[in-house]
């Protein structure tokens, strides 16, 4: 049975930095791509990063690019996002997912989901 728990959500002003954190319980972390996605208020869920399980595969939606930086560090079985110069536009609900295999866009492909960190950002 795979869990994801996310911290590191809060509430700060337009330009402040935050680094999520997901924890993986279960075995064969390496097995997985790991993403992160994000759902504002009265929007679908959207992507926002993906990591393959070597950090050789990276990939950001063009509206995060610049800004933030997915890791993992696979000993501890954790993901992070590190968010830098958030903007209003960010605030949403960030869940962490993983998937078997490669790295990919689209939520309906990721196979566990965590149940999510409020972010807020104020202008």
């Amino acid at each position: 049975q795979k869990q994801l728990v996310e911290s590191g959500g809060g509430s700060v002003q337009a330009g402040s930095s935050l680094r999520l954190s997901c924890a993986y319980s279960g075995r064969s972390f390496t097995s997985y791509a790991m993403g992160w996605f994000r759902q504002a208020p009265g929007k679908e869920r959207e992507f926002v990063a993906t990591i393959n399980w070597s950090s050789a595969n990276l990939n950001y939606a063009e509206s995060v690019k610049g800004r933030f930086t997915i890791s993992r560090d696979n000993t501890k079985k954790m993901v992070y996002l590190q968010m830098n110069g958030l903007k209003p536009e960010d605030t949403a609900v960030y869940y962490c997912a993983a998937r078997l295999g490669a790295i990919a866009d689209y939520e309906v492909m990721y196979d566990y989901w965590g149940q999510g960190t409020q972010v807020t950002v104020s202008s």
